[in-house]
């Protein structure tokens, strides 16, 4: 498949960085335990763990999105029903992060999670989930697919990891920050802004069509 004559990724890839920014920097399960981790144990040895997380999902990332491309290719309508319901359940995804509550510690472990185990768990965790298909069916043109794919990988990989970083460095200090009522809800509600407005690249092809 060639890749994209028209540079629509190219004009993707900042509406992508600010969607993998919100969505890494954001809690969710893997920040809480990173927070935890780097609390308990400290971030040398938590960096597995978040090499683990990093890695994985963005392993993930890429089988979920060659799978996904094989059905694009035979069923090309899925690739624009699965755009509009992702960015429905990316709106979806904002308004629960508005309306989160306070951060809650993970349980204490007696060893950090190791690589393997961080990279297998994306596997169970829905918001990672939430986030592949998000950058699959948001942020991936269908033309040039496969390229697309891979450079949203690299993209959503190079953001990630300072962001989960910032959950291993400064979890005690975050975690004491976010239990703050006020604090927790302006960084919740920004948070949600700014995912929304990473969507903005739908909201204009939308308007086109009007």
């Amino acid at each position: 498949m060639n890749h994209p004559a028209d540079g629509q990724m190219w004009v993707l890839l900042g509406p992508l960085a600010l969607f993998a920014l919100v969505s890494s920097i954001t809690p969710g399960p893997n920040n809480i335990m990173l927070a935890s981790s780097g609390l308990t144990f400290g971030f040398r040895r938590t960096i597995p763990h978040m090499l683990g997380v990093n890695l994985g999902f963005t392993l993930m990332l890429v089988l979920v999105g060659v799978g996904l491309g094989a059905a694009f290719e035979q069923f090309p309508w899925l690739y624009t029903v699965l755009k509009y319901a992702g960015a429905l359940y990316l709106l979806y995804l904002a308004w629960k992060i508005a309306l989160a509550g306070p951060l809650e510690s993970g349980a204490q472990r007696g060893q950090p999670f190791t690589f393997l185990q961080a990279a297998l768990f994306q596997w169970v965790n829905p918001k990672a989930w939430v986030m592949a298909v998000g950058v699959i069916a948001t942020y991936t043109p269908q033309a040039g697919f496969y390229f697309n794919l891979m450079l949203a990988a690299l993209v959503c990989c190079l953001v990630n990891l300072p962001s989960i970083g910032i959950w291993a460095a400064f979890g005690a200090a975050l975690q004491h920050v976010l239990h703050r009522p006020m604090a927790i809800r302006l960084f919740n509600i920004g948070m949600a802004l700014l995912l929304v407005a990473s969507l903005y690249p739908v909201a204009q092809e939308l308007a086109a069509l009007v």
